[in-house]
C-alpha cells in the first residue's frame, strides 16, 4: 500500500482558496477541503489547529493576492490610474476573495486598507505624483477616489455590469480629472465653482443695477 501523501500548510491553504473562489466562503469546511486534496481530515487538523485558524490563513492569503495585483500595477505609465484599474481586476477575477475582503463580515475597517496597510499607503504616493498634494490632502483626495472605485468593483464582483477595461479606465480618468479641476495647476474644483458662482452673482448685480437705472431713466423721461 503506497504511503499517504503528506500536505504541507500552503496546500491546504491553496485548496481553500480553491473552494472560496468557486464556491464562496461558506463552502469552507474540513470535509469539503478533505475532498478538494483527495485526502481524509487528517492533514488539515495536524498543520491547523482548528477550522477557524484555517479560514484566517485563507483570508490572509486572498489579501496577498490582491496587494500583488497592486504591487504589479505600480512602476507603470499613469500609475494612479493602473492601481484602481488593479483593484477592479482583482474584484472581477477573484469575485468571492473580494467579497470576503471588501465587502463581507470579514473585511477590516475601510480606513484599513485605505491608509494604514503597506497596498494602500503606496496607492496614495502614488497619487501624490499625480496631484503634488501634501500625505495629509492626498489621504483625504483618495478616499474619494476609492469609493468611486470601490463602488465599480462591487458591481463587477457582483456581476451587475460588464464593463470593459478600457472603459473602467475611462471612467476612472475622468473621475480624478473632474475632481483635481484646477487644482493640479494651482486651482481646485471647488475653488473653480466658487469663483463662477461669484462672477454669475457679480454679474447678476450689475445686470439688477443696469435694470432699475434703466426704469429710474424711464420715470424721469
Amino acid at each position: 500500500m503506497p504511503p499517504a501523501k503528506k500536505f504541507s500548510r500552503e496546500d491546504i491553504i491553496e485548496a481553500g482558496c480553491e473552494i472560496v473562489n468557486k464556491e464562496g466562503i461558506e463552502a469552507l469546511n474540513a470535509r469539503r477541503v478533505a475532498k478538494e486534496l483527495n485526502s481524509s481530515v487528517q492533514p488539515i487538523f495536524h498543520n491547523f489547529e482548528s477550522m477557524e485558524e484555517l479560514k484566517d490563513a485563507v483570508i490572509n492569503k486572498m489579501y496577498d493576492v490582491y496587494k500583488q495585483y497592486i504591487a504589479d500595477a505600480m512602476g507603470k505609465e499613469k500609475e494612479y490610474k493602473q492601481t484602481g484599474l488593479a483593484y477592479i481586476r482583482f474584484a472581477k477575477d477573484y469575485p468571492e476573495f473580494f467579497k470576503i475582503i471588501f465587502m463581507g463580515k470579514y473585511h477590516s475597517k475601510a480606513e484599513n486598507f485605505i491608509v494604514n496597510d503597506s497596498a494602500g499607503k503606496d496607492v496614495i504616493e502614488s497619487g501624490r505624483k499625480l496631484t503634488g498634494f501634501t500625505y495629509e490632502e492626498q489621504i483625504n483626495f483618495h478616499k474619494t477616489v476609492f469609493i468611486f472605485t470601490h463602488g465599480i468593483a462591487s458591481l463587477v464582483a457582483s456581476g451587475t455590469v460588464d464593463f470593459t477595461e478600457d472603459e473602467i479606465g475611462e471612467l476612472l480618468e475622468n473621475t480624478v480629472a473632474c475632481m483635481l479641476g484646477k487644482r493640479k495647476f494651482g486651482g481646485s474644483v471647488l475653488e473653480e465653482t466658487a469663483k463662477s458662482g461669484k462672477k454669475d452673482r457679480k454679474s447678476r448685480k450689475n445686470k439688477k443695477k443696469e435694470k432699475e437705472g434703466m426704469k429710474k431713466d424711464e420715470k424721469h423721461n
